[in-house]
């Protein structure tokens, strides 16, 4: 019991005033609360809503007005609180404690209150919709209001918008269901992989594995998941020193391991690993994947076996490319020599001072024909095999159709008029250009052009016509008509077969079954294609499409304009560049651009060795080299011109379309000066012509030369050709009395041996003139050529003297001539021997003597037409087309029938002030009339042409007057000199090699 402190009572009016005090506290106290409950009710914060019994709104806050969108007029005494919510939310949530209370509640307010209603806190989610319609989630906390009887009142619903939370619970289910997306994309990559993952942690535990490193162990991921790595393979120690790399080197790349499963199987693996950290790069382990290789090295097995069997193949499809070579070389040298001693002969017969009788040269004749037949089968079995084992060079480069096709039609014309067929071509009226090399086009279309011939009906037609779009518009088709027999379709099938004839053998008619695989094979090289169609009793057409190009064309890139012309100081010093140059529309280009500079001459050369002559005898200051060229190639004019004293200074420069960086280091290596590819770029090409220039004066200053003026005549000595010492080393005796007998008529005075023992022996002789020339056969006994060659340099090297040395051999293999001049030999020359061509390369290998006489060089002089010059080079013209007087003479027809149009077609454009007209008519004549060397007219058209470029046709007329008088000249000089001979066995032998 507590204790009671008993004291005196106080006095009346102390209580009184302590009743006083205590009743300003209550009131204190319950103005405190009511501002409390004042504060609370009206919080905007949450909505307070107050209902009677019946649900009908008495109180309506400010939280509720802010909330929904009504002032508290509009609702009191007006609506329940399920007039403001979704009604389907009521009706469910009806639904809802039905079923929860087991009893029957109808939607509306009832369902809001129900649970309130009999003492049970309520608490849900609910979504009031405002005035303006629109809806926001809420939370309601309902409270049943009673009176001192406990008796309901009223009810007190109070809410919070729940809008927020609403929108974090749907950004953490978003973010959850994300998380378990990536889970779940994530898991799949792992077990998609073919390869076993797994990751362990950097004691090398495994953390985690995927469905194949299960298939591969035999092992469940449980089972798998903290066991060690190094468990699970055949060489624990390298599988753990393997970990061990990873996590030194960061990762680990095709680390075979061998995994062994729980029964034992092993199966080689291909091991890759790198580290995994977490987000603040603390090491958490290693990824690792191992993917099984027994597949793999199976394959590589196999691949490397495989390898060696191609790599064996190789060695035999190489040895037997060699095997092939060599029979092809042996062959070549097994004919030639028996043929060089049947043509040899039967020429020096053909050409004795006594003449054989009638029968007697009709037998020579045919002894010739058959030789010269049976040498350009060999020559045309060694072109098909260079085709066929890629060693042809083609020069890709825009050709101009009409000029292939004229120079085609003069050589064709001959056998066409000897056979009474008649030949048309094309006109063009619009110059057309296609991608080819233009050596091997001429070869296509001649060996066309020769059985269109060959094979027509007596007094028959070839038409040869140009189609720019029967096939594709990105092919020129060729076609070449004839009204020959024609052809059935199973004999067009077999066309192109080697050595089938088809037929045509017991006809009489000269071939060798070869030409057609070789065209057809030059043409696909060329990117075109070849075919034929052919009609019994009507004829035949083959075609060939190649790809048509533009017109070649220099590049003026920024530099100085076309038409400007350099200007010179009067008397200033006229200087030579040669252009050796095949492709006339190539040839018109440089034309073009050395017109601009008028201190320098061009002279022009079409193939190499005619480029070689007119570089000894003209000594130009540049030479603009074509790499490509119809005989030689420009390397080898180089190599040439290099070693010749009188021409090794001046500087060559290359001028190709081969612009592949393998060519043009390969030109540079060989010693051109500078390396340049069409088209031509005007700067650099005048740029290279200054600085070529330059270089050449520099030279010819340091060595003393002396320079000609403009119209100086260029003197130079002339190559011996006569009165030589030549000694022959030769061991066949019948091949030695045909070189013999060839150069004793060249008059020469030759020395004959039978091997290069015997050869040295006479070199060495005392008291014995010195040789100027060594005719070296390559195949000898005792000593080859090749050796003894060797031993004649290793002597020369203390004298310093050089004594040419020309290979003399029936060997004509590619790369051949390349293997002689590398062992030290001067040149080269084919059995049979070609007494012409003997004779070039004597003069080209033989210096000049001090002792003879020097006379005019063959380049054009600088000046005008100078009075009294000569029409024409007789000598140069006949030496070229090898002293064939019948080729001859139907050049000359072919010149004088054609060049009356041309001059009147310049008449007229003289008359119409037709500046294109002159200058293409000109320019036509100028390279006609270069054939036969005739500088007077050669000059005069040059100048008209000039004139008619640059349309200053005010002298042209003067001009002209000086060209007419010129032709005349000519005309007279050609009719003299081409008087009709009867062709001998030797022309024959020409006309079937121009077929």
């Amino acid at each position: 019991m507590s204790a009671r402190i008993y004291g005196p009572a106080p006095p009346d009016d102390a209580v009184g005033t302590l009743e006083l005090v205590d009743e300003a506290r209550r009131k204190e106290a319950l103005r405190e609360a009511r501002a409390l409950q004042t504060a609370i009710f009206n919080s905007v914060n949450f909505s307070s809503i107050a209902t009677d019994a019946n649900g009908v709104i008495q109180i309506f806050n400010v939280g509720a007005e802010r909330m929904l969108g009504y002032t508290a007029a509009e609702v009191i005494n007006q609506i329940t609180p399920a007039d403001i919510s979704d009604p389907q939310e009521v009706i469910a949530r009806a639904q809802a404690l039905c079923v929860e209370l087991g009893t029957p509640i109808t939607p509306g307010f009832d369902a809001l209150v129900f649970k309130a209603s009999r003492g049970i806190e309520d608490i849900y989610e609910l979504t009031y919709i405002r005035k303006d319609g629109s809806r926001f989630p809420a939370v309601v906390s309902v409270t049943a209001l009673r009176d001192a009887q406990d008796a309901i009142i009223g009810y007190l619903l109070i809410g919070t918008d729940n809008t927020a939370r609403k929108q974090v619970e749907e950004e953490r289910k978003k973010l959850d269901q994300r998380l378990r997306d990536q889970q779940f994309y994530t898991r799949s990559l792992i077990e998609s992989n073919i390869d076993a993952l797994m990751t362990t942690d950097p004691s090398g535990i495994i953390t985690d594995v995927n469905k194949q490193m299960e298939a591969l162990t035999d092992c469940t991921r449980d089972e798998l998941i903290g066991a060690p790595f190094k468990n699970y393979f055949t060489d624990p120690e390298r599988a753990e020193a393997a970990i061990k790399l990873v996590l030194s080197e960061k990762k680990v790349t095709n680390y075979e391991l061998t995994a062994r499963a729980r029964g034992g199987k092993q199966t080689v693996v291909s091991y890759n690993a790198t580290t995994f950290y977490d987000r603040d790069r603390t090491l958490q382990g290693v990824f690792a994947a191992a993917r099984d290789v027994t597949e793999r090295n199976r394959l590589d097995q196999a691949l490397q076996e495989k390898n060696i069997e191609l790599e064996n193949a190789r060695s035999v499809a190489e040895q037997a490319n060699l095997a092939k070579s060599d029979f092809l070389s042996s062959m070549s040298h097994e004919l030639r020599s028996p043929l060089n001693a049947i043509l040899g002969f039967a020429q020096l017969m053909e050409s004795d001072p006594q003449p054989p009788t009638p029968s007697q040269k009709e037998s020579i004749g045919q002894i010739l024909d058959a030789g010269w037949h049976l040498l350009n089968l060999i020559n045309e079995i060694l072109d098909l095999a260079a085709i066929e084992s890629g060693t042809v060079s083609l020069s890709g480069e825009s050709v101009a159709l009409e000029e292939v096709m004229l120079e085609c039609r003069a050589m064709m014309e001959p056998l066409a008029h000897q056979r009474g067929i008649t030949m048309t071509f094309p006109r063009f009226d619009t110059p057309h250009f296609v991608s080819s090399d233009r050596t091997r086009l001429k070869q296509i279309l001649i060996n066309l052009l020769s059985n269109a011939i060959k094979y027509n009906s007596p007094q028959g037609t070839v038409a040869v016509d140009v189609d720019y779009t029967v096939s594709a518009p990105d092919r020129t088709r060729i076609s070449i008509k004839d009204t020959g027999a024609g052809l059935p379709s199973e004999k067009v099938a077999q066309l192109f077969q080697p050595f089938n004839r088809l037929g045509q053998e017991a006809a009489g008619e000269e071939g060798t079954g070869i030409g057609l695989v070789v065209t057809r094979r030059l043409v696909e090289l060329m990117g075109g294609a070849i075919g034929v169609d052919s009609t019994v009793g009507v004829g035949s057409v083959f075609w060939i499409e190649l790809i048509p190009a533009a017109a070649p064309q220099f590049v003026d890139e920024g530099g100085e304009p076309p038409e400007s012309r350099q200007q010179v100081p009067s008397g200033a010093r006229l200087r030579t560049l040669l252009c050796v140059e095949d492709n006339p529309a190539n040839l018109r280009l440089v034309e073009e651009l050395i017109a601009r500079r008028p201190d320098l001459r061009l002279l022009t050369a079409a193939n190499g060795n005619l480029g070689i002559d007119l570089a000894r005898a003209s000594q130009p200051e540049l030479i603009l080299m074509d790499v490509n060229l119809p005989d030689i190639s420009g390397i080898e004019v180089l190599k040439t011109l290099r070693e010749d004293p009188l021409t090794a200074h001046i500087p060559i420069v290359a001028l190709s379309a081969n612009a592949m960086p393998r060519d043009i280091a390969k030109g540079l290596e060989a010693g051109f000066f500078r390396y340049l590819t069409k088209p031509i770029k005007v700067p650099e090409f005048m740029d290279t012509l200054r600085i070529a220039l330059e270089l050449a004066d520099q030279r010819s200053a340091e060595a003393g030369r002396v320079f000609p003026l403009p119209d100086a005549r260029v003197i130079v000595r002339v190559p011996r050709s006569t009165g030589l010492r030549i000694l022959v080393a030769e061991d066949h005796p019948v091949n030695q009395e045909v070189v013999r007998q060839i150069l004793q008529r060249l008059g020469h005075h030759v020395e004959v041996v039978a091997d290069g023992r015997a050869a040295l022996a006479a070199l060495q002789q005392p008291g014995q003139a010195p040789f100027d020339l060594v005719l070296m056969d390559v195949q000898m006994p005792v000593m080859g050529g090749l050796e003894t060659t060797a031993a004649i340099r290793d002597a020369e090297r203390a004298s310093g003297m050089h004594l040419p040395i020309v290979a003399l051999t029936a060997h004509a293999m590619p790369g051949d001539r390349e293997r002689y001049l590398e062992a030290g030999m001067d040149g080269y020359v084919t059995k049979p021997i070609d007494g012409v061509e003997l004779t070039r390369i004597i003069s080209q290998l033989v210096p000049a003597s001090a002792a003879q006489e020097s006379v005019p060089a063959a380049a054009v002089s600088g000046a005008s037409v100078a009075a009294g010059e000569p029409a024409f080079d007789e000598r140069f013209i006949r030496a070229r087309l090898g002293d064939n007087p019948q080729l001859f003479a139907d050049l000359v027809r072919l010149f004088l029938d054609d060049y009356p149009a041309r001059m009147r077609a310049m008449r007229r454009a003289i008359n119409t002030g037709d500046g294109g007209a002159l200058h293409e008519a000109a320019h036509a004549l100028r390279g006609a009339a270069a054939n036969f060397a005739a500088a007077p007219v050669v000059d005069a058209a040059r100048r008209l042409e000039y004139q008619g470029k640059t349309g200053k046709l005010d002298e042209s007329a003067a001009t002209y007057a000086v060209l007419t008088r010129e032709m005349r000249r000519l005309r007279r000089a050609l009719g003299d000199a081409s008087h009709p001979r009867r062709p001998s066995a030797h022309t024959k032998r020409e006309r079937k090699a121009a077929r």
